[in-house]
């Protein structure tokens, strides 16, 4: 199922244009249009599923195919030594566009810490 309104739904069904990287039946990868380091890229489920919280049964084989293909997306994209996934989940986590995402980044120099600490 897709939402007519999403655009990630859009990018997947073609609708509009994005530098791909994967894509299959279930998920595909496209590179972010405003990259936070070297290497940035999302992979998003085909299905729409507007967060971990709406994710079933039914999305577990997906969502394993986005952490199966995070590495070797990240490897060939030039994060050799290391990269950082993330799945922003709601408000509080600033997730942006609410169709299930992970953020891939890496690059050849550090990331720095993953969270400002206080």
């Amino acid at each position: 199922m897709t939402d007519p309104d999403c655009i990630f739904c859009k990018i997947a069904r073609g609708e509009i244009a994005a530098k791909k990287i994967h894509d299959d039946a279930d998920v595909m990868a496209f590179h972010d249009i405003r990259p936070q380091a070297p290497v940035h890229f999302l992979l998003v489920t085909k299905a729409h599923i507007a967060s971990l919280y709406d994710a079933g049964p039914a999305h577990q084989a997906a969502l394993g195919k986005l952490l199966v293909l995070a590495g070797r997306l990240a490897r060939e994209a030039g994060a050799t030594d290391g990269f950082r996934a993330i799945i922003n989940n709601g408000r509080v986590a600033h997730q942006e566009v609410y169709h299930l995402h992970m953020h891939v980044l890496g690059g050849p120099e550090s990331l720095g810490p993953m969270l400002a600490r206080k």
